[in-house]
């Protein structure tokens, strides 16, 4: 029997080897997210799943001479992370190519790392910041200068992306990808340029994101093996925060099968640490319903297995039908008519038993898709059993989430506003923020919703900044968006990351809870989060991350026992030197709280006093002195 770190628990006399659990957690403070048993101590896991779940004395039963017992220390244990929305495949891909500036205090910081990286990236190839940080998180309160980025990596090609509005590049960047006086603009995006007319290595979305990621991809990519490295790495970062699922929403750039085959390899090999469900989006406009029907003739979702499987289609099924969600630039105006191929987009879906999702940030887009689907439920087609959902709807009317309930709807929230709610202030008004997106009439009305972040090229893949911003209604720069009444405790909060991504998926059976017979999806805090100061909550992590029963993440006391991945490569990788987020001191330590805890210890200490008093170690008046040497 392995033990971590653990006393006093033996095997069970006679227990039969082949019925001991594989792992057993003890002296823990379980959230098990089921109202027929919201708590426990202590679990077992056997084969991947759940097989006992109670208090010691119940779950010691399962423990076999070869059983890894875990002693918890006390700690809070939940279920399992889901992610609804995240592109972890494009992610993985490019992870260790990429400086992340998430959870960055300051602009300061933010350039050191820039420099200190130019240092190191070789000839050829570029520094990349892409996504995951906001303005509104620095000290400083603004973007860098290209002024500044050139200052930084005068040589380097350097490319910063800020949410879906803008990218920044220095000189050596704009040279790199090839940007000259009588380079045109792209659909619906500016290449910002000088009296002299040439570029100045601004780029701005106007609304259409479609120059920055056009731009990004003229950056050099990884082969096979470091893609492979990569995406472990960034799984594991994922574990590290309590991930064990996500929901990969595709994305422009990324096509099948080819950008799929890294998870596809890695699943297959066994060594994926995180569970994910994929969706397929095609990719070139003017052949989506070709696309479409090659993959449904292919494939069908479900067929996958617990590790890896196709959900569906989406996050677009026509390009027409995308709308843009660049707050700083007025609303788009989408294609008059586009609703004609997008019937026959969702009719074939439909029809073969796809879900889908869509990205949909304004009510003006949802009102308009609406009247399709009501058209196509006088066909019997909603709602119809199949899953499908609306992403973002961040200004989705109290009319049109009636008319998703009806047709058989769900809703996924990103917590986007965290990062670009002062731009949406800024427009709109902080009134129309106040149910932007508006969570608690999404619950009000029944409707299934789940929540992710939409990582990694707008918000951070942090959850417990998603969690913190459910929690509080409150951006990284600190602004209140919404109302006390608005908010989401945080018992729903973690439902919506843990049990509404499974449902999202068709596993909400399987898993979302922790309960006998469920996957083994868990994850040991290192604060707890249902205790700790709300303004706290972005500074968790995991101590342990448990995906089937196999230990993915371990720090703290617990460090070293999870398993191995190999180093990151390439050895100049800005992963390899800063990792992934930058974790900062949580609040509850500085400040004003920091001086309560301190009058605590103080506190503390006078007991000690009293108690050394009252046992004769020490007298009741007269100097405390325990070190001879500082008797003056």
């Amino acid at each position: 029997m392995t033990t971590m770190p653990v006393s006093g628990v033996t095997p069970f006399p006679d227990l039969d080897d082949g019925d001991a659990a594989d792992l057993v957690v003890r002296n823990a403070k379980i959230h098990t997210g089921d109202p027929e048993r919201p708590a426990a101590t202590a679990l077992a896991v056997r084969d991947g799943r759940i097989t006992a779940l109670g208090d010691e004395a119940t779950v010691a039963r399962h423990v076999g001479p070869r059983t890894r017992v875990v002693d918890a220390l006390g700690r809070r244990m939940i279920p399992g992370l889901n992610d609804s929305h995240l592109h972890v495949i494009r992610g993985g891909l490019n992870y260790v190519l990429e400086l992340r500036w998430d959870g960055v205090p300051s602009l300061r910081q933010a350039l050191a790392m820039l420099r200190e990286q130019a240092g190191r990236t070789p000839k050829g190839q570029w520094i990349r910041v892409v996504g995951g940080w906001t303005a509104e998180q620095f000290a400083e309160r603004r973007m860098p200068t290209v002024a500044e980025l050139n200052a930084a990596a005068p040589d380097t090609p350097v490319f910063v992306l800020h949410l879906y509005q803008s990218a920044l590049m220095n000189r050596a960047a704009v040279r790199a990808a090839g940007h000259t006086r009588d380079t045109p603009d792209p659909r619906g995006g500016q290449i910002v340029r000088g009296r002299d007319g040439e570029p100045t290595g601004v780029l701005l979305a106007a609304p259409s994101a479609l120059v920055l990621y056009s731009t990004l991809a003229a950056a050099p990519t990884l082969g096979e093996e470091d893609r492979r490295t990569s995406t472990r790495h960034f799984l594991r970062e994922l574990n590290r925060f309590g991930l064990t699922s996500a929901v990969d929403a595709a994305g422009g750039f990324q096509s099948f099968p080819e950008n799929y085959q890294t998870v596809t390899e890695l699943a297959r090999a066994g060594e994926l640490s995180l569970r994910i469900a994929y969706h397929l989006f095609p990719q070139t406009a003017g052949q989506e319903l070709d696309d479409l029907r090659r993959w449904i003739e292919t494939v069908r979702p479900d067929e996958g297995d617990e590790w890896l499987r196709l959900n569906g289609a989406g996050e677009n099924l026509t390009w027409a039908a995308a709308d843009f969600e660049n707050f700083s630039e007025p609303r788009p105006e989408l294609t008059a008519g586009y609703e004609a191929e997008f019937e026959k987009a969702v009719r074939l879906l439909m029809e073969n038993g796809w879900g889908f999702r869509l990205h949909a940030t304004y009510d003006e887009t949802i009102r308009r898709d609406l009247a399709v689907f009501e058209k196509l439920a006088t066909d019997g087609l909603f709602p119809s059993g199949n899953r499908w959902l609306f992403d973002h709807a961040e200004t989705v009317s109290p009319r049109s989430l009636e008319r998703i309930a009806a047709l058989g709807g769900s809703i996924g929230v990103q917590n986007r506003m965290s990062f670009q709610g002062k731009a949406f202030v800024d427009r709109y008004g902080a009134e129309a923020a106040e149910r932007t997106p508006p969570v608690s009439e999404m619950l009000e009305r029944g409707l299934r919703v789940a929540a992710g972040t939409d990582a990694t090229r707008v918000s951070s893949y942090n959850p417990w900044v998603a969690l913190h911003w459910l929690v509080t209604g409150r951006t990284v720069g600190d602004l209140c968006l919404y109302p006390p009444n608005r908010l989401a405790s945080r018992e729903k909060a973690l439902e919506l990351y843990t049990l509404g991504g499974a449902r999202m998926t068709g596993e909400g059976e399987v898993k979302g809870l922790l309960r006998e017979g469920f996957l083994a999806d868990f994850a040991v805090l290192s604060h707890d989060y249902f205790a700790v100061h709300v303004d706290d909550i972005p500074h968790i992590e995991s101590v342990l991350t448990v995906v089937g029963g196999r230990l993915v993440y371990a720090a703290a006391e617990y460090e070293g026992l999870d398993e191995a991945v190999p180093p990151v490569s390439p050895s100049w990788s800005p992963v390899a030197h800063f990792g992934g987020y930058q974790a900062t001191l949580p609040p509850g330590t500085t400040g004003a709280r920091q001086a309560d805890r301190l009058a605590e210890a103080v506190a503390e200490s006078e007991q000690h006093r009293q108690w050394r008093v009252a046992r004769g170690f020490a007298s009741e008046d007269g100097p405390q002195v325990f070190d001879p040497c500082f008797v003056l």
